[in-house]
């Protein structure tokens, strides 16, 4: 398959979702990740008329799309990847949408630099439903009192909620438990499912998927 045939099939089954689960079409937004594909691969997604792209590295980030983004100004760029602080800077700079932020450090390094730069990038806070100890993410237990810090203490807009659920668990109870954070802390987005799971996620009220492999191919 060509990328615009895996591009339509990813489209129809997130169409396809949002009928199943009785929601608005065009309801869940695709996040194409783009991670380690150069530029002239992603070229192609454009054209198709993918807009919205999620990338896990900031340095690698500023090597294809300053260019990209001003060719195309209408695409919005979210990190999905962990982020440090001594990057916070960059990532302020260049996305539109930041989707890891997954602790106090994290959080205060960006508020400096959002109110720095006079740049407001949407954020997103990163749980770690699986509580795994090598994963990134706020235990669902402290999300509530994380999510008031960034809101009170730190004037930070947090738009969504992100996870990635353990690899080998069934996923939906790691997105009906973020869809419960969610609702407790007032929060509208969220950020759950991937190329092998984004249909299941849809169905837990996904805002947005995830999607590179299915997209792009095997990297």
């Amino acid at each position: 398959m060509e990328l615009q045939e895996r591009l339509d099939d990813v489209r129809s089954r997130i169409a396809a979702g949002e009928r199943q689960a009785g929601r608005p079409a065009g309801s869940v937004q695709l996040v194409a990740v783009s991670k380690t594909f150069e530029a002239d691969a992603i070229r192609p997604a454009i054209a198709a008329g993918q807009r919205v792209f999620g990338e896990n590295r900031v340095q690698e980030s500023q090597g294809k799309w300053p260019d990209l983004k001003a060719e195309h100004p209408d695409i919005e760029l979210h990190l999905i990847g962990p982020l440090q602080s001594n990057k916070a800077a960059d990532a302020v700079a260049l996305f539109d949408v930041i989707e890891t932020v997954d602790r106090e450090k994290i959080a205060r390094a960006l508020a400096e630099e959002m109110k720095r730069q006079g740049r407001t990038p949407r954020l997103y806070v990163q749980v770690n439903t699986g509580l795994e100890p090598q994963k990134a993410g706020i235990a669902p237990d402290d999300t509530p009192g994380f999510i008031s810090l960034c809101r009170g203490e730190l004037g930070l807009s947090i738009e969504g909620l992100m996870c990635i659920p353990p690899a080998e668990e069934n996923p939906g109870p790691h997105f009906a438990l973020l869809a419960k954070l969610a609702r407790k802390c007032s929060v509208e987005k969220l950020s759950m499912g991937m190329s092998d799971d984004y249909e299941t996620a849809i169905a837990f009220g996904a805002t947005s998927v995830r999607v590179g492999s299915a997209i792009f191919g095997a990297r």
